[in-house]
C-alpha cells in the first residue's frame, strides 16, 4: 500500500476518532453549552434569563431550589432536582435565575447545559467536570423520553454515577412537562404487554425517583398572570395603566387559549414593541 493511501486512512481515522478534548478553561465564562462531534464546551457570554424576583407564583419552589443551590455552592450536600409540570410556567427560567442569584452572593458556580439528545456522551462530560476545582450545575431542559428511547439509561450515570459515583462538584437539574419523564400511555403499554409488567415499568418510572427534589409547577391564576405582566412592565419601564393592561392582557390570553408565564412574556414583548421600549432578557 502506498504512503499516500496510508496517509488518507490515518486522516480518516482521526476524523472518526477526534483527539480528546483539552482541559476546558472554566474561567472563561460562568455558563457553557456541551456539544459533541467533536466534544467541546462552548462558553456563553450572556445567558438569556430574567431576574429571580420577576418570577411570580412560584415562591415555594423558588425558595427550595435557591436553598438547595446555595448549599451546593458552599460545598455542602445538595440534591439533584426535577422541575416538572405545566408548560410555560418558568421551569427553565427559574433554574437560570437561581444560578444567577447564587452567583451574585458568592461567584464561582458554573452552569453547563446538556441537550437531551447528547445524554449518551454524559460520561465524557462528567470526566471533564470531575477533574475541575469548580462546582457545576448541570442543566438539561425539556427532558423526556418516548417509545424505544434508550437515552434514559445514560441519565443514570448523572443521577447515580455508577461505580465512581456522581462527582461531588456536580449537581443535576432537569425540567420536564412530565413527572415520570415519559408519556402515561407508554407506561400503561409497558404494563399491558410485558411478561412481568411491574418489572417492565419499574426501570423507567424509577428514573424520576432518583431526583432528590421534585418541584411541581401548575397553571397560574389570572391574578398571577396579570402580576407577572405588571412586574415586567415596571422592570422594563413600560408605561401602561392598570385598566388598559388588564383588558389587553386578558384579550391576549384568550387569543392564545392559555395563561402562563410564557404567554405573559409574549404579551409584554408585543406591548414593548408597540410602545417603542427596548427590552432584554
Amino acid at each position: 500500500m502506498s504512503d499516500a493511501a496510508l496517509t488518507r486512512i490515518a486522516e480518516a481515522l482521526e476524523r472518526i476518532s477526534p483527539a480528546p478534548l483539552a482541559a476546558p478553561d472554566f474561567d472563561a465564562a460562568e455558563a457553557f453549552v456541551w456539544h459533541v462531534a467533536p466534544d467541546r464546551l462552548v462558553p456563553v457570554e450572556k445567558v438569556a434569563r430574567v431576574d429571580v424576583g420577576l418570577l411570580v407564583g412560584v415562591d415555594r419552589v423558588r425558595d427550595i431550589l435557591l436553598e438547595n443551590t446555595r448549599q451546593f455552592a458552599r460545598g455542602l450536600p445538595a440534591n439533584n432536582a426535577l422541575l416538572w409540570g405545566a408548560r410555560g410556567m418558568g421551569k427553565s427560567s427559574l433554574v437560570k435565575a437561581v444560578h444567577a442569584a447564587v452567583n451574585a452572593e458568592a461567584a464561582g458556580l458554573k452552569i453547563v447545559e446538556l441537550q437531551r439528545e447528547d445524554l449518551p456522551s454524559v460520561g465524557r462530560l462528567l470526566a471533564h467536570l470531575r477533574a475541575s476545582d469548580h462546582r457545576f450545575l448541570l442543566f438539561c431542559d425539556d427532558l423526556s423520553f418516548s417509545h424505544d428511547d434508550e437515552h434514559y439509561k445514560s441519565l443514570k450515570a448523572v443521577l447515580d454515577g455508577g461505580i465512581e459515583g456522581r462527582p461531588e462538584n456536580v449537581v443535576f437539574y432537569a425540567t420536564s412537562n412530565r413527572r415520570h419523564l415519559m408519556p402515561r400511555d407508554m407506561i400503561e403499554n409497558e404494563r399491558s404487554s410485558a411478561i412481568n409488567p411491574s418489572e417492565a415499568v419499574e426501570e423507567k418510572v424509577s428514573l424520576s425517583d432518583r431526583f432528590g427534589l421534585w418541584l411541581g409547577f401548575h397553571p397560574c391564576s389570572q391574578d398571577d398572570y396579570l402580576a407577572m405582566i405588571r412586574g415586567y412592565c415596571d422592570a422594563f419601564g413600560i408605561d401602561i395603566d392598570d385598566e388598559t393592561l388588564r383588558a389587553e392582557a386578558i384579550e391576549w390570553q384568550a387569543t392564545r387559549g392559555a395563561r402562563s408565564g410564557r404567554v405573559a412574556w409574549q404579551y409584554v414583548t408585543d406591548l414593548a414593541g408597540r410602545r417603542g421600549v427596548p427590552i432584554r432578557r
